[in-house]
């Protein structure tokens, strides 16, 4: 997909006020610090549409994006930011738990990994609630230009090992410096649409 239109329409944190369209929705998961916004940034061809934050733990509430008229990219908290309290941490977990069971819209998760990293318990929990809810989901391993080339399959298989990963799943290594793998998750993400 070109992108040439998005925008944010609103921040959610209850079902009443989510947008009342038939679009379809795409959901992206990951660590605080995993690369979630410049993904967006770079998948939309932005440079801070989804903002990015030295501060990890930014992103609050869930951010309705509508890219081009066609789609909503649902942005959801970072997990596993320790500076949060632990009833905080609670609330966004059953806000992200209500929208990902309940939205009828969401096509696809797109739950991101960082490549240099075995997957945490977090990522290890969010790749088996979506298997267990049977939400569809394309794995994206970010920060791909940080490890030398021929580390990549290490990396890969130690993170789809953890995971215990569906072969049936998309897995996608990307990088938002170099817009390796950018291609790759548009043609996962127009599967599900």
């Amino acid at each position: 997909m070109n992108v040439h239109n998005a925008e944010i329409i609103i921040s959610a944190v209850s079902p009443k006020q989510y947008p009342e369209t038939e679009l379809p929705e795409i959901a992206l998961a990951g660590r605080s610090n995993v690369g979630k916004s410049s993904f967006i940034n770079t998948l939309i061809n932005r440079k801070n549409l989804a903002r990015t934050s030295g501060k990890p733990g930014k992103t609050q509430t869930l951010n309705f994006y509508l890219i081009e008229e066609a789609l909503h990219f649902v942005d959801v908290p970072g997990y596993g930011y320790a500076k949060v309290s632990k009833t905080e941490r609670a609330k966004w977990g059953e806000m992200i738990e209500t929208y990902m069971t309940t939205r009828e819209q969401l096509k696809a998760v797109v739950s991101l990994v960082d490549l240099r990293h075995a997957p945490t318990q977090e990522d290890i929990q969010m790749y088996e609630f979506l298997k267990y809810y049977e939400i569809p989901v394309i794995v994206v391993a970010t920060k791909k230009d940080k490890i030398p080339r021929g580390k990549w399959n290490k990396h890969e298989s130690v993170i789809k090992k953890a995971l215990n990963f569906d072969k049936s799943d998309d897995f996608i290594l990307f990088s938002s410096q170099t817009k390796e793998g950018k291609e790759e998750a548009w043609q996962a993400i127009e599967k599900y649409l």
